[in-house]
């Protein structure tokens, strides 16, 4: 998958599996921190986007210190994603 399409399935599923129905992938910026004052996801969050990652992509964080780099906003998780899923 090209990685800006990757981009946009990233935005529309954070927004289906977070329950942020107020939003559009169109609202969330791709360099956009998801937590703190981007975003403003919370821990809670973090480890839906964890589930996320590993039903959808077969892509397990084990370190929470990786998650905290790979969840920074939606290019660092779509790199994540190209990256791995190319091994």
């Amino acid at each position: 998958m090209e990685k800006e399409a990757l981009k946009e399935k990233l935005k529309g599923e954070i927004i289906k599996f977070l329950n942020l129905t107020d939003l559009t992938p169109a609202d969330i910026k791709n360099d956009e921190p998801l937590f703190g004052d981007g975003l403003g996801l919370d821990s809670i969050d973090s480890l839906e986007l964890i589930v996320l990652l590993k039903r959808e992509y077969g892509i397990t964080i084990k370190d929470p210190k990786d998650g905290r780099k790979i969840l920074t906003d939606v290019n660092s998780m779509a790199d994540y994603i190209v990256e791995h899923q190319a091994q």
